[in-house]
């Protein structure tokens, strides 16, 4: 591969845009022969980009090996568990529950609380796409302040697992074990950053609460709740001691009992 006749410019677009179907050893080779130091620059950066590739590759089929090792076993639908929302001063707790197939490609995969808006979003949409079956479910402000914060993030999660369109033959949770269902299961500490099917649950209920909440900033306007998702910041306190509780605060919490709801 002859890569004089290309300037740097030319090069550092067409290594850009290199695909993995294509041979990019090749590449790295060629631009390291060329005797311009900027394409000697390109093969370092192309060959970090290579490794960087093979890393999240590793990272990504790490988090199916238990979901692997199920199947092996004869396990069919193996669907991950994980919930959002048990920490905010207001709006619902929400669990998902996720089948994903042993072969499915979401580059990026990890616990929500690690990715940013964008790479969730994208990722929600791929993770509906390429899921067996997923479901959703909420547990509304005035049941958890009946039953408790702790016992409304296990029911949100048996209501996703009942909910999903096929019955899953095992589940994953996130460091928890869900009441009510007949299936076995499996609690994995720290799972939604070990366990590709619940990461992928953790970003379809997180998605989707934050979503709950914008239009909850529209229902009820000044407690900001699109910014902080009825988190107990600053901004949100300030709102609560000014404005008083909206139908959406939790009045079990503290920080909201005892104050004059609006």
């Amino acid at each position: 591969m002859d890569l004089s006749k290309q300037s740097l410019s030319q090069l550092r677009q067409r290594v850009a845009a290199l695909t993995a179907s294509e041979d990019r050893e090749s590449w790295i080779d060629a631009l390291r022969r060329d005797s311009r130091q900027g394409a000697r620059d390109l093969a370092d950066r192309l060959e970090r980009r290579l490794a960087a590739e093979h890393a999240e590759g590793l990272r990504l089929d790490a988090l199916f090996e238990r979901q692997r090792a199920l199947h092996a076993r004869g396990v069919r639908h193996v669907a991950g568990i994980d919930e959002v929302g048990m920490g905010p001063l207001a709006g619902p707790v929400v669990a998902a529950a996720v089948v994903l197939p042993a072969n499915a490609r979401l580059d990026g995969l990890d616990d929500s609380k690690r990715l940013s808006p964008r790479a969730r979003e994208r990722l929600d949409g791929r993770i509906r796409e390429q899921a067996e079956a997923f479901a959703i479910a909420e547990v509304p402000v005035d049941e958890i302040d009946r039953i408790n914060v702790h016992r409304a993030g296990l029911e949100a999660m048996r209501r996703a697992v009942e909910q999903l369109p096929l019955e899953p033959d095992h589940l994953l949770v996130d460091a928890r074990r869900v009441p009510g269902v007949v299936m076995p299961q499996t609690p994995v500490v720290g799972g939604d950053a070990l366990e590709a099917s619940i990461a992928a649950a953790s970003i379809l209920a997180k998605v989707h609460r934050d979503a709950l909440m914008c239009e909850m900033d529209r229902l009820y306007p000044g407690y900001g709740f699109a910014s902080h998702k009825g988190y107990g910041t600053e901004a949100h306190l300030d709102a609560l001691q000014r404005l008083g509780p909206s139908p959406i605060h939790r009045q079990s919490f503290a920080p909201v009992s005892g104050r004059v709801a609006r």
